[in-house]
């Protein structure tokens, strides 16, 4: 049986501390918060005194616990950073007309690649052409919140590649395939989201042909023949997944993941080689920059770090929850990636349901698992969706999150804050997660 570490609750306290900057600093002082500096000032700030209760209070463990966070957040940041150099070399020109229905087939379109190429890998491949095609639009932050809502999150659920969770799942012994039976769940909440995104889009339109005296439907239909430039790196998209499959398979490796070190050099050469196989003109006609994944590295930074203490206090005290049937997996799992990174809360959570079985936490562990019974499918399951789709409930819930915020204002639309956002989250997602919970997991 593993040791149970005893962490003190107060060493959460950085990480609240971490998540209320978050929130409040951009409300009470916009022009600090412009800065990526300030940002790492304040990322620092809670970060120290988190590593210094993880380095001195618990340890070995606790340096442990510190180093497997830095690894984490050196592969999280090397793939977000690889899908973001090389989807910004693609470029789309011409432009689609910002017609509801349009809006919705984008939207649909990513959903339908997310669980292939990433919900990182989607977000910043569609993102600037949704931005470009509602350029006449006045009113479109609901545009960009929908996309994070579809693309970003929901739509990751039906491979390994999709969202980082599921991967960490295929690692610990969940079939590459297994995932595919979660087609309903994808389907019902995709679904849904898209049908009230259309509704409302159309709304918003009406509205604004009401108030201006432009004809602004003539001027949203008004676009150039599409055509893709940087088609190349296409490719490099597509060794970016090869090398996440490869590595989780352990091809070449004997079947065995490759040791750390390996998967993070192979993106790290494609990015690269993408960057400098791609014309500059094409960047700078997708208006690309770094500053957007300069601020996710810098905020997930202090995240990573901040979170370690707040996990461990979690995993100590998880059967004390009561947490036991599929629809307290799904939520329990679902609230924590909201606000947590949702691959290690869905560890956490794969741990818990593992150990009310016996399954021992070694090596492929929830390959185990899973054979133990229909049970273990439906709790895994709600895992598995609980982790997914909720951390569309905030800006920081999953990755994609804050980088396509970042370009949306960067691109002059003013995205809500982050009580703003989860407003928007409240309101469309809890009630089609209600939803979710009766029809699957009860």
């Amino acid at each position: 049986m593993e040791h149970v570490v005893e962490v003190a609750w107060w060493s959460a306290l950085p990480f609240a501390g971490m998540l209320l900057s978050i929130a409040v600093v951009p409300l009470v002082a916009p022009h600090f918060w412009e800065s990526n500096r300030n940002k790492a000032i304040v990322a620092a700030l809670f970060s120290v005194p988190a590593a210094a209760y993880l380095l001195t209070a618990l340890g070995g463990h606790g340096a442990a616990e510190l180093q497997h966070k830095i690894l984490e957040y050196v592969s999280f940041m090397t793939l977000l950073g690889a899908l973001f150099v090389i989807s910004g070399g693609i470029y789309v020109r011409g432009s689609l007309a910002g017609t509801p229905i349009v809006n919705t087939a984008l939207l649909g379109l990513g959903a339908l690649i997310a669980s292939w190429i990433g919900t990182t890998g989607a977000s910043m491949l569609l993102i600037r052409p949704l931005l470009r095609a509602n350029e006449e639009r006045k009113r479109k932050v609901h545009v960009v919140v929908f996309f994070i809502f579809v693309v970003s999150n929901c739509g990751g659920l039906l491979t390994p590649l999709g969202d980082p969770p599921l991967f960490l799942g295929f690692l610990k012994g969940v079939p590459f395939t297994w995932t595919f039976g979660l087609w309903e769940q994808w389907l019902v909440v995709n679904g849904a989201l898209l049908l009230v995104f259309n509704v409302w889009d159309q709304i918003v339109l009406n509205r604004e042909e009401a108030e201006t005296a432009e004809p602004l439907l003539e001027e949203v239909l008004e676009h150039e023949p599409l055509r893709v430039e940087g088609a190349h790196n296409f490719l490099f998209l597509i060794g970016v997944v090869l090398v996440i499959y490869a590595a989780g398979s352990g091809i070449g490796n004997r079947g065995e993941p490759w040791p750390y070190g390996f998967q993070e050099a192979s993106m790290a050469a494609l990015a690269v080689g993408a960057y400098g196989l791609t014309p500059e003109k094409l960047r700078i006609a997708n208006s690309f920059s770094f500053g957007p994944i300069i601020e996710v590295a810098v905020l997930f930074a202090g995240i990573f770090v901040t979170m370690a203490p707040a996990l461990l206090l979690l995993n100590a005290n998880a059967e004390a929850f009561g947490i036991q049937q599929p629809w307290h997996f799904f939520w329990a799992a679902g609230i924590l990636s909201s606000f947590l990174d949702n691959a290690p809360t869905y560890l956490t959570f794969a741990a818990t349901a593992s150990g009310l079985v016996g399954i021992p936490l070694e090596g492929r562990y929830l390959a185990a698992y899973l054979a133990s019974g229909p049970a273990a499918e439906a709790i895994l399951a709600a895992v598995s969706c609980g982790a997914v789709f909720m951390g569309a409930n905030t800006y920081i819930g999953n990755g994609p999150n804050f980088m396509v915020k970042a370009i949306a204002e960067e691109s002059g639309v003013r995205m809500p804050s982050f009580f703003g956002y989860m407003a928007y989250s409240t309101a469309i997602l809890v009630p089609i997660f209600v939803v979710v919970t009766f029809v699957f997991f009860r």
